[in-house]
């Protein structure tokens, strides 16, 4: 039997059948959107990579005036400096004790909120409470800041607590207008079979409704820790004792205390900005549902 033609029309066809599919992905790919996609991962990517490298530059490399240059050699000692500066562990606890109970008051509150203006919709009271709180969005926290410093300090609340508080209080606003759109799109049919069979409100709450907002818990849950997480006026205002503040507080002093130590600065910076990452990453599936959910009603 002779051997296979390499040059026949066949065997052309047979080598260019895999690359076709390929082809006609690049053809759909969207290339100014993707372009425009990839500039904008860079103001993200860029500073990341500045961070990264000051962290593990020496005090002589941070200061040579080149910060996107690779640390060469590797300083770890930075972090360990960061760590012993910063009192690490301690305003470390104070954000994740601060940033924990914001979270829980927020998911607590707001669907408690949302769940009762959603079903009571068709009440005066109920759409006035919506547009309330739609409205407390647009009061920012210096506004009130003097009195909520005053109160705070009258009510023996001007610690941690009172901060988890006031976070709570303000991500009630745009938690609600979340849970609110959620809701909307859970069939009042499942709650009324359930009233059927006898059970109240409380227990439709607590069975039937909190276990389908779990897309959305983890979306508000995820705003509600960011915001806590990275906020920096109202502990530095409400938080009397300087040993209990957070970390975006007791790194501003730091700073301000050794401007020029840029290296350990952004050691500093980096294990703040670890945990929430860290959380990001683990919780963005269900932070997309939720929005996305949210967004369409079924």
């Amino acid at each position: 039997m002779s051997a296979i033609d390499t040059r026949s029309p066949a065997t052309a066809a047979a080598r260019t059948a895999p690359d076709q599919p390929r082809r006609r992905r690049l053809e759909r790919v969207n290339w100014p959107l993707t372009i425009i996609l990839a500039l904008a991962s860079l103001t993200v990517l860029v500073p990341l990579y500045v961070t990264v490298a000051m962290a593990f530059k020496t005090s002589a490399q941070a200061v040579d005036g080149n910060a996107l240059s690779l640390p060469t050699p590797f300083n770890p000692a930075s972090f360990a400096e960061a760590w012993a500066l910063t009192r690490f562990p301690v305003s470390f606890s104070v954000s994740l004790g601060v940033a924990a109970l914001t979270v829980v008051a927020t998911l607590l509150l707001s669907s408690f909120a949302s769940y009762a203006i959603v079903r009571n919709w068709h009440r005066r009271f109920f759409r006035w409470s919506f547009v309330y709180l739609l409205a407390a969005m647009f009061l920012p926290f210096p506004v009130v800041a003097l009195p909520q410093i005053k109160l705070t300090a009258m009510i023996s609340l001007d610690n941690p607590i009172g901060v988890a508080i006031l976070h709570a209080m303000f991500q009630l606003s745009f938690s609600v207008l979340l849970y609110s759109a959620f809701l909307r799109s859970i069939p009042v049919e499942l709650e009324e079979s359930a009233r059927i069979d006898g059970a109240s409100t409380w227990q439709i709450f607590w069975r039937i409704i909190l276990p389908l907002l779990g897309p959305m818990n983890a979306t508000v849950g995820i705003f509600a820790f960011l915001a806590s997480w990275n906020d920096f006026m109202m502990p530095s205002l409400i938080t009397a004792d300087p040993g209990l503040q957070t970390l975006p507080v007791v790194q501003n002093i730091f700073q301000s205390q050794f401007g020029t130590n840029y290296n350990v600065a952004f050691a500093s910076y980096l294990m703040a900005m670890a945990p929430t990452v860290i959380v990001y990453l683990f919780a963005q599936r269900w932070v997309i549902s939720g929005v996305t959910q949210g967004a369409v009603k079924s």
